[in-house]
């Protein structure tokens, strides 16, 4: 009698882009930035359907950004400030847009066509906003940690995470929305110096005020597009990990 099979979920393909169509190709932002991290892996995902193997997902950074929403929606419905907004003497609300579960949503997002690279390029925001004294938009993005001493946006490994604050900007900026060049960064930082866990996590939280600048985003989807409508990946990038061990593992099969 022979056992059953087991069952291997495998991973569903990327999405490909064909450089012959002539409908716009969707893009989110967090491929945006796969592009700046590895040009290689970008162009396997996006343009063969060969994904960099997915990482975990972050369940508690999740948790705090959901309860994040609720908490600053309390305060939007209330159209007051919340009080982190005042302490750092914001004159500004959380805004309330129409749109704004839509721009929320990981699937749906803020999405404008860029007809250069005929690029429907979308991402998914935090939060918006509103300058009370000049009207504007404030983009604000939630980010949670756990790490000694404070946070900051100084690294430059969060160079990604100013990008997202940019692309976000663009983005809404296509709506035709007034936006402001300052950003807020709501960052929570998990302490660790608590007598005991008791059944909770106590965070202590920055806001972090950024000027972006999204004049590189124009450039950036028309060398996507040309990247795209190449024949061959680019060579192997040897400071990519993901590069490296597929080109090491390539070698041992020939073995």
């Amino acid at each position: 009698m022979s056992l059953p099979r087991p069952r291997i979920d495998s991973r569903p393909a990327a999405k490909q882009i064909s450089p012959d169509a002539t409908a716009p190709f969707a893009l989110s932002r967090s491929k945006v930035e796969l592009f700046f991290d590895c040009r290689r892996c970008f162009y396997l995902d996006r343009r063969l359907g060969i994904g960099r193997p997915p990482g975990f997902p972050f369940n508690l950074n999740s948790a705090v950004d959901a309860l994040l929403k609720t908490e600053f929606d309390g305060y939007r419905a209330a159209g007051q400030p919340h009080p982190l907004m005042t302490a750092a003497g914001l004159n500004a609300v959380p805004h309330a847009h129409p749109q704004l579960d839509t721009w929320r949503n990981n699937f749906r997002g803020v999405r404008a066509l860029h007809a250069a690279s005929n690029l429907e390029v979308f991402g998914a925001i935090d939060d918006l906003w509103r300058d009370l004294e000049s009207g504007e938009l404030m983009v604000v993005d939630y980010k949670s940690t756990s790490k000694a001493g404070e946070v900051s946006l100084d690294a430059a490994w969060q160079d990604g995470y100013r990008r997202q604050m940019e692309f976000y900007q663009w983005l809404l900026r296509q709506q035709g929305e007034p936006v402001s060049r300052r950003g807020w960064f709501v960052y929570c930082n998990g302490r660790r110096d608590r007598p005991a866990f008791d059944a909770r996590l106590e965070f202590t939280i920055k806001l972090i005020p950024y000027d972006g600048d999204d004049g590189w985003v124009d450039g950036a989807l028309r060398e996507i597009r040309a990247l795209l409508s190449r024949d061959q990946p680019p060579a192997l990038n040897a400071r990519c990990e993901y590069c490296v061990f597929a080109e090491r593992a390539g070698e041992a099969r020939k073995d």
